[in-house]
């Protein structure tokens, strides 16, 4: 219920920040297909761009809608796990072949999570179209858990399963972002009255939880 309050009584600020991120990884998928196993290990600053810019304007993501998204905390954990995987590939380029697929796999799996998360969220929002979310969430998770153990017992290449868990993570991104555009259009609809009273009908509620 309070999560319907909130949406109700506030905008979503920034709803094309998911988008921008959900692009990235999917260009960042793509570009990894076209790479040689031979040279995936050099991916690693490539990795650390699009990581630590993904989880700055996350981190600012979260700030901005700290009051009007109920999970906004999840985003600012992410963001900040994903600027400090961003800052370790830079200090450590040259990291070994057996390292970077479990610390690329881990932080994906860590934000497939928090976009499976999110989908549940909007269900209780009544947004339709949150098992499209759900599922690319949950490819993003089956392929990142491929990605962190050894390859070698999937029969999968290394360079596939990157490109795919990116990708899936992209198209969850995506999906989250243009779910959130809805969100932001619904205070939109609601009048200031009915405002009102449901700022005064959840203060009644927290008054009793006390």
């Amino acid at each position: 219920m309070a999560n319907l309050f909130q949406t109700l009584t506030n905008t979503v600020k920034h709803w094309y920040i998911p988008l921008i991120f959900g692009i990235l990884f999917l260009i960042c998928g793509f570009y990894v297909f076209s790479v040689p196993l031979a040279t995936y290990v050099t991916l690693s600053i490539f990795f650390s761009v699009s990581f630590l810019f993904s989880g700055i304007t996350e981190i600012f993501f979260s700030i901005q809608n700290s009051k009007s998204l109920q999970g906004w905390g999840w985003f600012l954990v992410s963001g900040l796990l994903t600027t400090a995987i961003g800052v370790y590939l830079i200090a450590y380029p040259q990291i070994s072949m057996s390292i970077l697929p479990f610390v690329v796999g881990f932080t994906l799996l860590f934000r497939s999570f928090q976009l499976l998360g999110f989908a549940f969220d909007l269900k209780s929002m009544k947004i339709m179209s949150w098992g499209n979310v759900a599922l690319a969430s949950v490819g993003g998770i089956i392929f990142s858990l491929l990605l962190i153990f050894n390859p070698i017992f999937t029969g999968i290449s290394l360079v596939t399963l990157t490109g795919v868990s990116f990708i899936f993570m992209g198209i969850a991104s995506i999906m989250l972002a243009l779910d959130l555009r809805k969100v932001k259009k619904i205070p939109g609809k609601v009048s200031q009255e009915l405002r009102d009273k449901i700022k005064s009908i959840q203060d009644e509620i927290d008054d009793l939880k006390k």
